[in-house]
């Protein structure tokens, strides 16, 4: 597959569904309940402050290098999901990240939201690999990651300044495309 190949950006912000998790581009509407969830204490201490909204509504317009969709609820906001692709050839691969309301923790929702988006970057955006990097500390990611099919690959020691300025170690994770598990729930997807 060539460069010229690869699915075209403006194809990137899909709407995906699961049993319980819907992904969506992101509106307007969408900063400032993504901005609440990011202030959150159970999310800011793993991803610290919150971006300013100009920065949050350009992530979801696509403006930044990054793709940020909504995940949504029962029609609700319940946290963001993003994905960067490296389309170097040599290179190519995609990297995700996720940030969901501390009222849907422990109830499948990381699970879900990464297994649909995984799922949509291997099938419909050709990815062989993919990329995650929790905080090492944070376990409750890490088992989600890997109830998907992402293995550990390394800590990445002092990787990233957490809330309390001092260096923390990430854990560098990845996903081949033969390695993502099968879904424990249905899914759609529309482009």
């Amino acid at each position: 597959m060539s460069e010229h190949d690869y699915p075209r950006a403006e194809d990137a912000r899909p709407t995906l569904a699961g049993d319980r998790v819907r992904i969506r581009p992101g509106r307007p509407d969408d900063v400032e309940p993504l901005r609440a969830i990011l202030a959150e204490p159970t999310v800011t201490c793993w991803w610290g402050e919150p971006d300013p909204a100009d920065e949050i509504a350009a992530d979801l317009r696509g403006d930044s290098c990054s793709v940020l969709l909504v995940i949504e609820i029962d029609g609700q906001v319940a946290g963001g999901i993003q994905f960067v692709e490296e389309n170097t050839p040599m290179y190519r691969h995609a990297g995700i990240d996720i940030f969901v309301t501390g009222r849907h923790h422990d109830r499948g929702v990381g699970t879900e939201a990464v297994g649909l988006l995984a799922r949509f970057l291997c099938e419909q955006r050709g990815h062989h690999r993919l990329t995650i990097d929790p905080a090492a500390a944070n376990q409750r990611a890490i088992r989600c990651y890997e109830k998907v099919g992402f293995r550990r690959v390394g800590v990445l020691r002092r990787y990233e300044r957490g809330p309390d300025g001092q260096f923390h170690d990430g854990l560098l994770m990845d996903l081949l495309r033969e390695e993502l598990r099968p879904a424990r729930w249905t899914s759609a997807a529309s482009g």
